[in-house]
């Protein structure tokens, strides 16, 4: 394994080397986020960003972020959307695209209506220009809210709830066009109540099937050659996480896990599980692998902020896998679907190792692109 040497660039050229994948955002410019109450964070005034094209009212992008969020949500604000949202907003979950500002007015709508008093606390803020004169965000929040209403899910529970939620936001002149979003909703469906395969297998039999041309098979091996290492070009923390996501979950590398991971890492994954050390992480990899042996990884997009008083960096992956479910693990016997995961991968980086991550992807999405076609046979998670 070639470990990363201890050369450092300036940001815009290791930008430039990084092939647009890997981008850093000066932590200097904002207040940020990490552990702090809400009720201390609007109490924050200094303006240490000049936002071109956006309302005065923010006072740098992480501040936009934060206070648009509890607008809508917890103010219940619903018209904030049309005042931060671009009209052609474009949305990705995954395995399907929504266009347009309607949908995100519905489905905030929807939620609110199945979870009325859902409160959003923002654990962090990862950020980034985004082009010319646009902005990145990678914004992971956990949720705690109630079921007094009937969801997409199923019947109103009463039920209270706790999830996790990563979204990505590009947004240039204060509003939103692009938005990657990945929410736990395996876990909210389990502390419902509700079995996770037939709530799946419902949304399954609701799938459009009119348009299922098949246009190819995604593998990790392009033909017969096996997938590419990657090594760091040089020390920076962007590099670290680039090869250590192409060495582990491309060249499924799960040994270097005890290189790259702290002895006592914490991984919280999906479901409210706490992964501690590296075996536990090893395995949890080896399993999810095990449901798509063969599938594509991909990095959409590495981005890194070094923390307060420099202890480390925060760094934010959003990834894809794309493959065939042609494996026994995770999620159960092999149906041979074609699967598309999107997740997001928060990360804390202390002297090269990871100390804690958080990742998070749609569980209960995964199980309805497996059971498409194949509803009313007998299986469980």
């Amino acid at each position: 394994m070639t470990k990363a040497t201890e050369k450092k660039l300036e940001p815009k050229v290791q930008e430039a080397l990084n092939e647009n994948i890997i981008h850093y955002g000066d932590s200097k410019e904002v207040n940020p986020v990490g552990y702090m109450d809400y009720n201390d964070f609007v109490k924050l005034t200094d303006k240490k960003q000049k936002l071109e094209g956006f309302d005065d009212d923010y006072n740098d992008f992480v501040d936009y972020i934060m206070k648009i969020t509890h607008r809508i949500w917890e103010e219940k604000g619903i018209g904030v959307i049309y005042d931060t949202y671009h009209n052609n907003v474009t949305m990705h979950f995954g395995a399907h695209n929504a266009v347009g500002i309607q949908g995100v007015i519905k489905g905030t709508l929807e939620t609110l209506h199945a979870f009325p008093d859902r409160k959003l606390i923002g654990q962090n803020v990862v950020w980034s220009k985004f082009g010319e004169n646009g902005y990145l965000s990678s914004h992971r929040i956990i949720s705690t809210a109630t079921n007094l209403n009937d969801s997409g899910f199923g019947p109103a529970t009463g039920k209270k709830v706790n999830f996790r939620t990563t979204v990505d936001c590009a947004a240039e002149n204060n509003r939103i066009f692009e938005e990657w979003l990945v929410r736990d909703n395996l876990w909210i469906v389990k502390q419902l109540g509700y079995s996770p395969v037939e709530v799946a297998k419902k949304m399954a039999k609701n799938a459009n099937l009119d348009f299922d041309t098949k246009f190819g098979k995604d593998e990790n091996m392009k033909g017969q050659f096996f997938p590419e290492k990657y090594s760091a070009k040089d020390g920076s923390v962007g590099e670290l996480v680039r090869e250590m996501f192409n060495h582990i979950y491309e060249c499924r590398l799960f040994n270097e896990v005890s290189y790259y991971y702290q002895d006592n890492a914490v991984n919280h994954f999906i479901c409210d599980q706490d992964l501690v050390g590296h075996n536990k992480i090893q395995g949890m990899l080896v399993s999810l692998f095990a449901s798509f042996p063969n599938a594509s990884f991909l990095i959409d997009r590495i981005t890194c902020n070094q923390r307060p008083e420099k202890d480390g960096h925060d760094v934010a992956v959003r990834w894809r896998i794309s493959g065939v479910h042609e494996g026994l693990g995770m999620f159960g016997e092999p149906l041979g679907n074609p699967v598309e995961i999107l997740g997001i991968n928060h990360l804390k980086v202390v002297d090269n190792k990871v100390e804690e991550e958080w990742m998070t992807f749609d569980g209960l999405d995964v199980l309805r692109q497996v059971h498409i076609g194949h509803v009313g046979e007998n299986e469980d998670l």
